[in-house]
């Protein structure tokens, strides 16, 4: 079989030779881009909280949640079309691999569209569920209607870069998301500033810069030379592999939708402290944020390394990409998690002057981000897992080891105890707990595939 034929400008060879610097050549932009974006949005917190107060930065932050809740499943599925790509792409099969892409991006537009309508109508009903104070509730409906506007823009931009990664190309996605997030930043300073549109101003901005970053990964897309070009005529969707994408990425989907359910009961556990609590922890939320997006490119990279390999059998090259990435991600947490937490007093001053919301963000970081680098080695694991085609089983561990963990939590311990800290000390408790069983998975899979080396 003929190797496809690759640009080898931006593609990373994942199936031959050392694996440390091509691991890290491909993380590093990914790692740039996370940040890169949480920076944007940071500046819209940052924005927002200074020219519309504490209540805009409440509105603005308590919606995060129920985002991540609506939008999870659809995500997902670019988890099914990165791994699927990576496969194909390791094994040489150009007429499967072709067939991958525009099936992936044609299904990302239509699912974008379907979140239009599941946004504007579920917000007002979810967030009142929520306990969403009243003087913050229409501000961040608001927010959600006008951010959901560009949902087919955002899911374009995600199968898109899931394909550029799954054939080793993490740089492109960073030259766009950077263009993209400065034309956020002047019109949230336009918008907000400005014209004095608060939240609406924000949420604008941002839906405008999702719809820049969607146009250019597409025009990258339709102008490469592999075998994953995109062809506007050849945009269908073929069932059977719409079928494969859905049985891996529905699983993660789920997972993260699930997930999200904890997360908005947390966020529901939190608004009962009132506003002052809720711009605390939308501070914090946002800080953390950057810790993770760094480790979480240790969890796409497994995903694309991992899957190319499998796609080209090459079974033991797994094990080794595994330790490399577990013990870089560790690093990056620890490093980051614990600097985050000594220099938070001066950073949380940069999204709100008072002391009090300053405090609750203080105690959020020292519960969630000097421990954060356990929940690195929990996605990693289920980056690997995914790699391999399994999909449904880290699902059901990380529900079960966390998610229902939390819930769990919440109607018990926290139930008896209603304090902030009894509330943040289950997230380490809960990673630790999914980490050792995600761990003994994925040994017990690695060596079965090692056996048929």
């Amino acid at each position: 079989m003929q190797p496809l034929q690759k640009d080898k400008k931006y593609e990373i060879d994942m199936c031959n030779g050392p694996l440390l610097g091509k691991i890290l050549l491909f993380a590093l932009p990914l790692m740039l881009s996370g940040i890169l974006q949480l920076l944007f949005n940071a500046a819209d917190m940052i924005v927002v909280g200074r020219w519309a107060g504490s209540n805009a930065l409440a509105a603005v932050g308590s919606t995060g949640s129920l985002i991540n809740l609506l939008v999870n499943v659809f995500i997902g599925l670019s988890v099914g079309a990165n791994v699927l790509v990576a496969r194909y792409y390791g094994a040489n099969q150009e007429k499967e691999l072709s067939d991958m892409v525009h099936t992936a991006m044609l299904t990302s537009f239509i699912c974008g569209v379907v979140l239009i309508f599941v946004g504007f109508f579920v917000a007002p009903v979810a967030l009142t569920a929520m306990g969403t104070p009243p003087e913050v509730l229409d501000q961040a409906v608001l927010y959600i209607r006008i951010y959901f506007a560009a949902m087919p823009a955002m899911m374009v931009y995600n199968f898109g870069s899931a394909i550029l990664r799954a054939v080793g190309d993490t740089r492109r996605p960073l030259y766009f998301l950077s263009v993209a997030g400065v034309i956020n930043v002047i019109l949230n300073l336009i918008f907000v500033i400005g014209f004095s549109m608060d939240v609406a101003g924000v949420a604008l901005a941002t839906a405008i810069s999702q719809v820049v970053s969607a146009i250019l990964v597409v025009i990258c897309l339709m102008r490469s030379e592999g075998p994953y070009r995109l062809r506007v005529k050849e945009l269908r969707i073929v069932p059977h592999k719409l079928g494969m994408m859905a049985r891996i990425g529905l699983p993660a989907g789920l997972q993260g939708a699930i997930f999200s359910i904890s997360n908005v009961l947390i966020q529901s556990s939190v608004n009962s402290f009132g506003a002052t609590a809720m711009a605390g922890n939308s501070a914090a939320g946002n800080l953390e944020g950057f810790v993770y997006t760094a480790m979480n490119s240790l969890h796409q990279t497994a995903i694309s390394f991992v899957g190319q390999n499998f796609g080209a059998r090459k079974y033991r090259r797994i094990g080794k990409i595994s330790i490399l990435c577990l013990g870089i991600v560790t690093v990056v947490g620890l490093v980051m998690g614990i600097g985050l937490y000594f220099v938070s007093p001066l950073l949380l001053q940069l999204y709100a002057t008072e002391k009090e919301v300053i405090a609750y963000g203080i105690r959020r970081l020292l519960y969630i981000s000097c421990p954060y680098f356990l929940c690195g080695v929990m996605d990693t694991l289920v980056g690997c897992l995914r790699g391999m085609g399994r999909s449904v089983l880290p699902m059901i561990v990380s529900l079960s080891g966390a998610c229902l963990f939390r819930v769990i939590w919440i109607y018990t311990i926290f139930a008896a105890n209603r304090t902030m800290d009894v509330l943040y000390i289950s997230y380490p408790i809960s990673w630790t707990i999914t980490s050792l069983v995600h761990l003994g998975c994925f040994l017990i899979i690695y060596h079965k595939y090692k056996k048929n080396a």
